[in-house]
């Protein structure tokens, strides 16, 4: 093989144009500093601090046990450690208790948000 031929029939990856938004990133920002509210009105039943931690019943399926179900307030990171479901932000959180894509997530709570989307 010649070394013009290295890489060749390989995708290479596109560059990133500065000028592209990240909705995700952006949404995430904006939802930061709201993301207790957030939590509250998506989980309006049921709810309990613990810590930075608010607690609820999973309305995705048949919970009765308060603490199970947890989303953390300041980062956005949430698990229900009764299934192993887990995510790292309010658009995954958003995302798994309204049953939508990532992106329909980011672009709905971005409309909540007031981002520009």
């Amino acid at each position: 093989m010649h070394p013009s031929e290295i890489g060749l029939g390989r995708p290479q990856p596109k560059p990133r144009s500065p000028h592209k938004r990240d909705i995700f990133a952006e949404v995430n920002d904006a939802a930061r500093s709201q993301i207790a509210f957030l939590a509250k009105r998506l989980l309006p039943l049921h709810t309990r601090m613990s810590g930075n931690n608010l607690m609820a019943l999973n309305p995705t399926r048949a919970d009765n046990s308060i603490g199970s179900f947890s989303i953390n307030v300041k980062t956005g990171a949430w698990a229900d450690f009764a299934t192993n479901d887990a995510g790292g932000d309010i658009i995954s959180f958003y995302s798994y208790l309204n049953g939508t894509s990532q992106i329909e997530a980011a672009r709905e709570l971005a409309g909540i948000l007031g981002v520009s989307a």
